[in-house]
């Protein structure tokens, strides 16, 4: 059994204060900065982890899987299973050159959301990438 907490019951007491009011914009929360998500505090981003994975590679195609572990901030293993994903849905191409792997991404791949599919992966690189 979990202990009772305060929180709950103040957090919905609060919001039943704003119930149809929009909650105002903090400078802090609306001006950009260069830290990540788990400095912050903030749990989601606009990319997934398999863009932030694909965006990694593009980058440093012969990067290590923990370098992009700790560059995306997830495990080693969840990016292996990205780069899986990544490989079997012909996103990137791998190539072991003695003991160091080299990631290809093809860049001529549609998206794969019906909004975005018009668009490819190079556009999407293109635009973070400036």
């Amino acid at each position: 059994m979990g202990k009772s907490s305060n929180k709950g019951q103040s957090r919905k007491a609060a919001q039943g204060d704003r119930k149809g009011k929009v909650a105002p914009v903090s400078k802090a929360d609306s001006a950009p900065d260069s830290k990540s998500t788990t400095e912050t505090g903030h749990r989601w981003t606009f990319l997934t982890n398999h863009a932030h994975v694909l965006i990694v590679l593009h980058r440093n195609p012969t990067i290590v899987l923990r370098e992009v572990a700790l560059e995306v901030g997830i495990t080693e293993r969840a990016v292996q299973r990205i780069i899986q994903d990544l490989e079997e849905q012909g996103f990137l191409q791998r190539e072991k050159i003695g003991r160091q792997n080299h990631y290809a991404v093809l860049t001529d791949q549609a998206l794969r959301h019906p909004i975005e599919k018009h668009k490819s992966i190079g556009d999407l690189l293109n635009l973070v990438s400036r």
